[in-house]
């Protein structure tokens, strides 16, 4: 699915909110392999899960033409600093839930536009008639998990002792639902 680009002013940043293109491909595979080594609230480590641009290419062009499927990207100074995905199911029973998911580059944190991604996803997914939305953040990202409970949705439940982190200890998954 595409939406219509979104523009923000936030502490005097200007930043998009757009659908993904193909001509993205590149660099999100870059972006996405730097993400992963920013921060450990992601489930993946640097170079884990590896995307290539053929990868995302595919899979932007999957999301593009499925009604159950978005994938939008924040951009800054043309360069893309953040995207989220909601990712639908085709089995019929799972047909009005989506998964959903976020990152920001960490130099971009503090600009609303992990909320503004969020927001337009959101929009988004009632519109589509989407009556659930789900997501697993971990539990010590509690602004992730206020800024999720702050646009309605709710902790369904953990996932107890569900990653290791670089400290060695065991941390939980807080899964969360949104519904319509």
């Amino acid at each position: 699915m595409v939406i219509n680009q979104q523009i923000y002013h936030v502490k005097g940043l200007q930043y998009i909110i757009r659908s993904a293109a193909a001509s993205d491909a590149g660099e999100l595979s870059h972006l996405r392999v730097q993400l992963d080594g920013e921060t450990e609230n992601l489930d993946r480590e640097p170079g884990e899960g590896y995307m290539d641009k053929a990868n995302f290419e595919v899979l932007i062009q999957r999301d593009t033409e499925s009604k159950r499927n978005l994938f939008l990207v924040a951009v800054v100074h043309n360069e893309i600093v953040g995207f989220s995905r909601c990712e639908g199911n085709e089995l019929k029973r799972f047909s009005r839930k989506v998964e959903f998911g976020l990152c920001v580059a960490k130099e971009h944190w503090g600009y609303g536009i992990g909320k503004e991604l969020l927001q337009q996803s959101i929009l988004w997914a009632d519109c589509a008639g989407i009556k659930k939305m789900t997501l697993n953040v971990l539990e010590t990202n509690k602004k992730a998990i206020d800024l999720y409970e702050k646009s309605g949705f709710e902790i369904e439940g953990v996932l107890k002792n569900d990653k290791v982190l670089s400290d060695g200890k065991f941390y939980s998954t807080v899964v969360m639902g949104r519904f319509v």
